[in-house]
C-alpha cells in the first residue's frame, strides 16, 4: 500500500518541485520487485517514465531495441520498453539540451512505433514532466491545476477523483494522440495523431475506476446507475413472467451504484446481504486460483439475515474466471437462500484483454467456449443473467455522444488495433496463465529465502 512504502517522513525527505508515481501491478508476467515503476534511464538527459496500458507489438520492439538501438531492457515490463523507445527518439537529436519541438517530435515518431494501449506520464530532470496517451485513447489520462500563491501545481492522473482529493480544478482528458509538456515556464500541447477509430475501454466504467471518478467526459457513477437500469431490462426478459426474486443484493462494492438502479426499476427491496473486510485487496488480480478462493472467504460474510428463505438477485459488474461469483453463490446458499439468480452487469467476458488489464488467459475464462446455461451450471447459480452488449454501450455512451465506440473487445474479441490474431493470444498466454504466475511466485519466493539464509 502507498501508505506503507511512503509515509509523512519519507516524503519529508523528497526534493524538488517534479514527481511522478505509480501504484500498478505489471499487466504480464509477476509482480516483482523489478518490475515496479516508474523506471529510469541516465542517458540521455534522465529520463523517469510509468504507463498505464500494454504494448501489442512488444515482441518486435524489443528486437529492435536489441539489434538496431543497441539498448538493453531488463525486465519483461512493456513501460521500460516504451521508455527506451523514448529515450532512443530523444538520442538522435544529438543535442546536449532538448526542447519542446524535440520531444513533441520524439512522441510523434513513438505514435508510429508502439501500437496497443499506452496513458504515459514522464519525467526529464531539470526540464518538466510530459503526458501522453495512445492515438486510441484505450488508457484514461486527465489533467488538472491547483492555485498556489506564486502560480499553478500541475498534475496528470488516470482518473479525476485523484486530482479532486489533492485540490486540482479543471480537469481536462489528455486527448487521444496528444502529448502535453509542462515547464516551470509554460505549458505546451499538441494532439500529434489523430485517429477515427478513438475507443476508449469500457470495462473501466464496469469495474476498473472508482465510481466519483469522471473519464473522457463520463462520469462512472451516472454509467453505473443505468447500467443497472439496462440489467433490470434484461432480468424482465430472461425470467418474463416468472420473477420470484424476494431481494437485490449487490456483490460490493463496483456494484453497488447499479444493483441499487436495478432494484429500483424491478420494484423489489434492495439489502446489503455481504459485509466486506476492506483489509483484503482485490482477488480479481491475486496470482493464482487458490488464493483467489481463499481471499473472497476472508473478503466477504455473507449476513444469514438477509438470505434466509429468500430467493435472491446477487448484481456484479462482472464474471472474469468465476471463481470469485463460485464462492459468492455458495455462500449465499449456506446462508440460507431458496434460490440465487446472478446477474452481470457486463456481458459475457469471452477474450482475454491486451490493452492493460491483467485478464486470464481464454481457457480461464468462465464464459469462453460456454454458454449461459454451462456458466450457471458451472458457478453454482439457478441461472445468469449477462446485461446485452449494445445496452452496456448505450448506459455509457448516452453521457458524452462525442465517443462513438469504446472498446469492447474481451465480450466480442474485436481489437481497435487490428494487430491481435493466434499468435499473440499464445504468446500472452505464456505469460499470463496461473500456472506460470504461480510458478514464478514460487521461484522468487524461493529467492527471498535463499537471501536471507545468506
Amino acid at each position: 500500500m502507498v501508505r506503507d512504502v511512503f509515509n509523512e517522513q519519507q516524503l519529508s525527505n523528497l526534493i524538488g518541485s517534479l514527481g511522478i508515481g505509480h501504484v500498478r501491478y505489471p499487466t504480464a508476467g509477476s509482480s516483482s520487485m523489478s518490475e515496479a515503476q516508474p523506471f529510469y534511464v541516465n542517458s540521455p538527459y534522465g529520463i523517469t517514465f510509468a504507463h498505464n496500458g500494454n504494448l501489442t507489438n512488444a515482441r518486435e520492439l524489443r528486437d529492435f531495441m536489441d539489434k538496431v538501438a543497441h539498448r538493453h531492457i531488463n525486465t519483461d515490463s512493456d513501460s521500460e520498453l516504451l521508455l527506451n523507445i523514448l529515450a532512443n527518439n530523444l538520442q538522435k537529436t544529438g543535442k546536449f539540451r532538448v526542447n519542446e519541438e524535440d520531444i513533441f517530435t520524439a512522441i510523434k515518431d513513438l505514435y508510429s512505433q508502439c501500437r496497443g494501449a499506452y496513458a504515459c506520464v514522464a519525467m526529464i530532470a531539470g526540464f518538466g514532466i510530459i503526458g501522453f496517451r495512445d492515438p486510441h485513447g484505450i488508457r484514461p489520462l486527465i489533467m488538472g491545476r491547483r492555485q498556489t500563491p506564486s502560480g499553478y501545481d500541475y498534475m496528470f492522473a488516470s482518473e479525476s477523483v485523484v486530482l479532486e482529493s489533492l485540490g486540482f480544478t479543471d480537469f481536462q482528458d489528455v486527448l487521444p494522440g496528444e502529448a502535453i509538456i509542462i515547464t516551470r515556464e509554460a505549458i505546451s500541447r499538441r494532439r500529434l495523431v489523430i485517429k477515427e477509430d478513438i475507443a476508449p475501454c469500457i470495462f473501466e466504467y464496469v469495474y476498473f475506476a472508482r465510481q466519483d471518478s469522471i473519464i473522457d467526459g463520463i462520469s462512472v457513477y451516472n454509467a453505473r446507475l443505468a447500467m443497472g437500469e439496462a440489467l433490470a431490462d434484461q432480468v424482465k426478459r430472461v425470467l418474463g413472467d416468472q420473477i420470484d426474486i424476494d431481494v437485490v443484493i449487490p456483490v460490493p462494492d463496483t456494484s453497488r451504484a447499479a444493483a441499487i438502479q436495478c432494484s429500483r426499476k424491478l420494484n423489489i427491496v434492495y439489502r446489503e446481504g455481504f459485509n466486506k473486510n476492506r483489509y483484503v485487496g482485490r482477488t480479481f488480480i491475486m496470482p493464482g486460483q487458490q488464493i483467489r478462493r481463499k481471499n473472497v472467504r476472508r473478503k466477504l460474510n455473507a449476513m444469514a439475515l438477509e438470505f434466509q428463505g429468500k430467493n435472491v438477485l446477487l448484481v456484479d459488474d462482472s464474471i472474469v474466471r468465476g471463481t470469485t461469483s463460485k464462492e459468492i453463490i455458495q455462500m449465499a446458499r449456506e446462508a440460507g437462500a431458496k434460490k440465487v439468480y446472478f446477474a452481470s452487469c457486463a456481458p459475457p467476458i469471452r477474450y482475454p484483454n491486451v490493452y492493460g488489464i491483467d485478464m486470464p488467459t481464454r481457457h480461464e475464462l468462465v464464459a469462453y467456449g460456454r454458454n449461459e446455461e454451462d456458466i450457471a451450471r458451472d458457478i453454482g447459480a439457478d441461472k445468469v443473467i449477462f446485461e446485452d452488449l449494445d445496452a452496456l454501450i448505450d448506459s455509457v455512451r448516452r453521457f458524452n455522444t462525442n465517443i462513438k465506440t469504446f472498446d469492447t473487445s474481451v465480450f466480442n474479441g474485436k481489437y481497435v488495433t487490428g494487430d491481435v490474431d493466434e499468435s499473440y493470444f499464445n504468446y500472452i498466454e505464456s505469460l499470463r496463465s496461473d500456472k506460470v504466475k504461480e510458478a514464478t511466485t514460487d521461484n522468487e519466493s524461493i529467492g527471498l529465502h535463499n537471501s536471507f539464509k545468506k
